[in-house]
């Protein structure tokens, strides 16, 4: 086969939900504006443009409004969905337009919460739960030591925007450099990253979908010239953005019954579970005493008919309402946790859209 043909995929997430995937902000995939001052900048021009986005869809397509809706995102996603599932929520608070029947909020391998989420990467390098040591000692040593700093940059760039660029610059440089030094998959600690510029061979994802009859087919708009993995001028645009924090956006939506789901595959580097965990206790909710003093218990799942143990779990409620927040560390997945343990992620998924206990 040449590789640009589709296969089933048995473990999709669309086995029992519809799903909508949007290209957004402006500008990448196929997604596109009038001109390049069109291209967010900042997670309250996302939210924004994504719930006007969806008024208009519900709009067009009446027949889903009654369905629940989950937002999720992984990756820098850790940035968009609690911002977007925020400007939904304020919107059904305010009567922005039609309610939106929201239920639940889910981020994969995701940024956050930079300012504790960075603090974590020597203990990835180091300290990961497979006893991989993927950098010298030496450089762990010096990845400790620009730790406060690092932390005090982030920190300042929650209140004032102006050191976002500086703390992005500082703690990319000694926090996660000395990872990518190594050569090594940031993305998945076992296995280096190879000549590919995402450290995995994705070529044919951007031949297919640049094919004229993929893009017929998915009515793609000729003003999109050609759909590109990344776009760097968007990158560039939100450098002010990296290391802004974005976890508190999801404590009043925990306080009125939305469920929220973090979770992670345990050999990612770059969003690692290690700081996804931290973060998620630090949380200052109404459950926090409950979360913190949760047991992890085994995750288990069935994979071909077995029941095998797929990773971590705890969970706990908010003081009132049925509001949650689940923390799961997927076992022996990288920063795509679909791509690796596809039948693991599913059956997260279904528990979480079905409302079941994970624990």
């Amino acid at each position: 086969s040449d590789g640009l043909s589709t296969v089933n995929n048995p473990f999709s997430w669309n086995t029992n939900a519809n799903i909508m995937w949007v290209d957004q902000p402006a500008m990448v995939g196929y997604s596109y504006g009038a001109k390049v001052v069109d291209i967010d900048h900042n997670e309250s021009q996302v939210g924004e443009d994504m719930y006007w986005f969806m008024q208009e869809f519900y709009a067009a397509h009446p027949e889903f409004k009654a369905n629940d809706l989950y937002i999720f995102g992984e990756s820098y996603g850790g940035h968009y969905a609690p911002s977007v599932a925020s400007r939904i929520f304020k919107g059904n608070q305010h009567k922005d337009g039609e309610f939106i029947n929201i239920q639940g909020v889910g981020v994969g391998n995701g940024l956050t919460d930079p300012v504790i989420q960075y603090q974590y990467y020597p203990e990835m390098a180091m300290n990961n739960s497979y006893g991989i040591k993927t950098v010298s000692e030496d450089a762990y040593a010096n990845m400790v030591k620009h730790v406060p700093t690092c932390t005090k940059l982030a920190k300042l760039c929650q209140t004032n925007h102006s050191y976002c660029e500086a703390a992005d610059d500082y703690c990319q440089i000694f926090e996660t450099m000395p990872y990518y030094n190594t050569g090594l998959n940031p993305y998945d600690i076992r296995k280096p990253c190879g000549e590919s510029d995402l450290c995995y061979d994705f070529d044919n994802i951007g031949t297919f979908l640049n094919l004229p009859e993929t893009r017929e087919a998915l009515h793609v708009s000729d003003n999109v010239k050609e759909w590109e993995s990344c776009n760097t001028a968007v990158n560039a645009a939100f450098i002010s953005d990296w290391m802004r924090d974005y976890q508190q956006v999801l404590i009043p939506m925990l306080e009125s019954d939305i469920r929220v789901l973090i979770y992670a595959g345990d050999v990612d580097f770059i969003c690692n579970w290690i700081g996804n965990k931290a973060w998620t206790k630090e949380l200052k909710w109404s459950g926090k005493e409950a979360f913190n003093n949760a047991t992890d218990v085994t995750w288990n799942y069935s994979e071909a008919g077995t029941e095998v143990a797929g990773g971590m779990v705890r969970s706990a409620n908010a003081a009132k309402g049925s509001g949650s927040l689940t923390f799961l560390q997927v076992y022996e997945a990288g920063h795509m946790v679909p791509m690796d343990k596809p039948e693991a992620a599913l059956t997260m998924l279904n528990t979480f859209i079905q409302k079941k206990s994970f624990v």
